[in-house]
């Protein structure tokens, strides 16, 4: 078939020429969009890859959970650009908005508190249009959002005036100097909650916060602001020694442990040492003592560390696999028993590897069993201890008695050194400890308690990189301490520091060190 032979378009009429123009522009318009719109497909379906990758990726090329977040924003903000551009070219020429129409807001979940600044937009005139005069006001339409004002800072000055008689010489009247945590130095006690609270809240090295301060024009060393911190530290620190004795004298805790990379100054690199995180949560089992962690820092991970951080306190200590927890219980003498009540999480942990990498089904039946004690516990959330113990007696140590039968017989069948048989080991070398939970309601199922106060750590060593010192790592886990305690209790950290440390500059007496604490602070007595 031959190709159609070209149009002229001067010989066609005026009217039929102009009809042709107008139609071969909206064409090429609309192939301009097609185009357009196609990349735009392309680059959306780029960033769906991306994120089952990042989600469902090979194991070695997955991202850890603080990493998987910080690329879901960045993927998150990406798509939403796509979508936006996508949106804009189908729509080159938006029509007015409707005020009447629906729009996407986060109507209504704006916190009533919140302070409100109201802008009224008039209509240019009220006049009626058919000249019959005023109009009359009949309602109105009301969209809330949600804005900001950065930091700002202020300098307070305070103004001591002096008196002094005309009549006599010897008569002054002047009001005593207000007390301040650092005498001399430029911070209020709300700027240094502030800096602890950027550091050690929302990790943010003091280097950083530095030049933050710059861009507002104050020049504050980051040594300076070191100073500071160091001052703090040091009279936040009884008040740390008072949590540490608040959680010994409870009958159950969790402790765990975490890698603290710290500069050698000797060497000029870091070494390892270790944050330990002793911690209180009773909230599952309405236990009256409120929820509390303290991390102790270590330059290592041995038994004789979890000995002193543990000196002081008997009972039922939630663990891990550790066998350095082990070693403890077993030196402990008659007079101050520690039972050891191991994770059923961890085991399962091990399993689930074994599963994704090898599809194992020794693996999965294992995993179903644990789904069954762990639906068992979702339903027990919040009950008294003799309850969940009784549920526990009559539905879990059944399946807790199958699961120790099942174990024997497939670790009969499996090698000890496999790597399937070095995760079943986990549960027959920790099988008394896995039981514990059975008999007592207060102990949970396993040690994630722990493990969630353990992971801000973790983020502020990989925004930190590492702590300088052997003693600005105690310093950390000191301050680390009342910060993370105050989130426990839902406590807001910056207002809580700023009402200690003022209370701590007015000379509060060391015999109501429990007026202190994290959980007896309100604003209402700052």
């Amino acid at each position: 078939m031959s190709p159609p032979a070209e149009i002229d378009l001067d010989a066609l009429p005026p009217e039929i020429r102009a009809a042709f123009e107008a139609e071969r522009a909206r064409r090429a318009a609309l192939e301009a969009e097609v185009a357009t719109l196609a990349e735009h497909n392309r680059r959306l379906e780029h960033l769906v890859k991306e994120f089952q990758h990042a989600l469902y990726g090979r194991k070695s090329e997955k991202l850890d959970a603080d990493a998987r977040q910080l690329a879901f924003e960045d993927l998150e903000a990406a798509v939403a650009e796509a979508e936006e551009a996508q949106e804009r070219a189908a729509t080159p020429a938006p029509a007015p908005r409707d005020s009447r129409a629906g729009i996407k807001r986060n109507q209504g979940r704006l916190p009533k508190e919140l302070p409100r600044i109201e802008r009224v937009i008039e209509p240019e005139t009220t006049l009626c249009p058919c000249g019959c005069g005023e109009m009359t006001r009949i309602g109105e339409n009301r969209t809330e959002r949600l804005d900001i004002v950065p930091a700002q800072f202020r300098v307070i000055a305070t103004v001591r005036p002096r008196y002094a008689c005309r009549r006599c010489a010897g008569a002054v009247a002047q009001a005593p100097a207000p007390a301040f945590l650092i005498e001399g130095a430029l911070p209020t006690e709300r700027m240094i909650a502030h800096i602890l609270v950027s550091k050690y809240a929302d990790h943010t090295p003091l280097y950083r916060q530095s030049q933050i301060f710059a861009r507002a024009g104050i020049d504050l060393h980051r040594s300076t602001l070191a100073e500071w911190v160091g001052k703090a530290a040091f009279h936040l620190a009884p008040i740390v020694d008072g949590l540490v004795g608040h959680l010994k004298r409870s009958g159950k805790l969790f402790l765990d442990e975490t890698t603290a990379p710290v500069l050698d100054p000797g060497r000029g690199r870091t070494k390892t040492g270790y944050l330990w995180a002793l911690a209180r949560d009773d909230r599952r089992w309405g236990g009256a003592d409120p929820p509390a962690v303290v991390y102790h820092y270590a330059p290592g991970r041995g038994a004789e560390h979890a000995k002193a951080i543990l000196e002081g306190f008997s009972g039922i200590l939630q663990v891990d696999g550790y066998a350095a927890y082990k070693r403890v219980r077993d030196d402990r003498g008659p007079d101050a028993p520690l039972v050891l009540a191991h994770c059923w999480a961890h085991g399962r942990r091990q399993l689930r590897e074994i599963f994704d990498r090898d599809a194992s089904p020794i693996a999965e039946e294992g995993l179903r069993r644990i789904a069954e004690l762990y639906a068992i516990e979702a339903a027990l959330k919040s009950s008294p201890p003799g309850q969940r113990r009784a549920v526990r007696q009559a539905r879990s140590a059944p399946l807790v008695e199958d699961f120790g039968a099942w174990l024997a017989r497939v670790r009969a069948g499996t090698s000890a050194k496999s790597r399937l048989g070095q995760k079943l080991a986990y549960f027959a070398n920790h099988w008394e400890g896995l039981c514990v939970f059975l008999d007592d309601g207060r102990v949970e199922i396993d040690s994630n308690a722990v493990e969630n106060t353990i992971r801000p750590l973790s983020l502020q060593r990989k925004n930190a990189l590492f702590a300088g010192h052997d003693e600005g790592a105690h310093g950390w886990a000191r301050i680390a301490s009342l910060i993370e305690t105050c989130k426990l209790n839902g406590v807001d950290p910056l207002a809580y520091l700023t009402a200690t440390l003022e209370a701590i500059a007015a000379g509060h007496p060391a015999n109501r060190i429990d007026d202190l604490m994290p959980w007896a602070f309100s604003p209402a007595s700052s």
